[in-house]
């Protein structure tokens, strides 16, 4: 993809800065001239997640079963599920050798820890769904320096990705269930102790996993048992489009395909501007310039600013076109960015044209 530095205008490989006017601040200028994107979650059956990095102008795919847990590499100690998978767990009351805990012992648990069974009960079996991490509620209890002050959880590794046909414009993004596992995390040092065992296992595994501030998290896959390279660096990403686990009110936890988080635990934050008719949001986007930034609308406390919000599939596939989105990155590059499809635009050897999981974008920095 075509990439042009400013700089290189100036005779210089430095990223140059411009201001607006002389009572506004100055507004650095991304290293990269915007492009229309095309994402492939790889389907109807949605079983990537793409991180995208917006002033490089570059992405990372990976697939959403490669991981179960994330570590945080933050000061704080915390743990995060793989939301994209529907993952949930469960302190399991008075339980305090892993070993002894079988499956009759947690039969009526089981049938709590679940997502997406219209429960409004559930959510306090996954995470803050704001993402606001290391702040926001976490399903597994923040990691205590003693030992004996961590619990043994009961760990529902949520639904493999479907393997089936999906109708086209449809999604199916929920497939058989991958199973249970008891875990204890407990701290090895400035990092992580996992013991984890399946369910009706006498014996139990071990991993430690160290902190690496360069990232966000550090990711296990407790089913390979072993430690992955999932998200980029903190600092190498901005959106993740997946399936992602959010709240209905009133009907509790529920899976979406066609998702979209922005990084707020690398600090970037985002906002949606809506457009009123007559005025149409093509216009209005192409019109935005860096001047017409609100700073008091940016949220980074909060990674579902995009979300669900850009599409709709009441009357079939498709994108809201009266709105977009202005982004901050954690460098201060600001960006804004449209919709332009949720659907293949044409048919290939990666799917068909109509098929969910390809959506397109367009952006430019500001």
């Amino acid at each position: 993809m075509k990439k042009i530095l400013f700089g290189l205008l100036m005779g210089t490989l430095t990223v140059s800065q411009s201001c607006i006017n002389d009572n506004e601040d100055i507004v650095a200028v991304a290293p990269i001239d915007g492009d229309l994107v095309n994402v492939s979650v790889g389907g109807a059956t949605q079983p990537n997640q793409v991180w995208f990095d917006l002033s490089e102008n570059k992405f990372v795919s990976t697939k959403r079963t490669d991981w179960d847990l994330a570590f945080y590499s933050g000061s704080q100690f915390k743990v995060v599920l793989n939301s994209s998978i529907m993952m949930a767990a469960a302190k399991i009351p008075n339980a305090t050798n892993i070993d002894a805990v079988t499956p009759a012992s947690v039969l009526s648990l089981q049938t709590q820890v679940q997502v997406a069974n219209f429960n409004p009960a559930n959510e306090v079996y996954i995470d803050d769904v704001k993402g606001d991490f290391p702040s926001g509620y976490t399903a597994i209890g923040e990691v205590k320096s003693m030992d004996a002050d961590n619990g043994i959880y009961l760990l529902n590794l949520g639904k493999d990705v479907y393997n089936g046909p999906v109708a086209l414009g449809a999604v199916t993004y929920s497939g058989d269930a991958r199973g249970w596992m008891k875990i204890q995390v407990t701290r090895s040092g400035e990092g992580y102790k996992i013991k984890y065992a399946e369910l009706g296992a006498t014996n139990h595994k071990e991993l430690t996993v160290a902190k690496n501030t360069a990232y966000n998290y550090s990711f296990v896959s407790l089913k390979n048992n072993k430690e992955v390279l999932i998200q980029p660096e903190k600092k190498k990403w901005d959106l993740c489009f997946s399936v992602f686990t959010n709240m209905i009110p009133g009907a509790g936890s529920y899976a979406y395909a066609d998702f979209v988080n922005n990084n707020n635990v690398g600090n970037v934050g985002a906002y949606e501007v809506t457009v009123a008719a007559p005025a149409t949001g093509v216009d209005a986007y192409n019109s935005f310039k860096a001047s017409d930034i609100d700073q008091s609308k940016f949220i980074f406390n909060d990674h579902r600013i995009i979300g669900s919000n850009w599409r709709g599939t009441a009357t079939g596939p498709e994108i809201f076109g009266d709105r977009f989105y202005v982004i901050k990155d954690s460098d201060g590059y600001y960006f804004k960015l449209r919709f332009t499809r949720l659907t293949k635009e044409k048919a290939d050897a990666q799917g068909l044209a109509g098929e969910r999981g390809f959506p397109s974008f367009e952006y430019k920095p500001l």
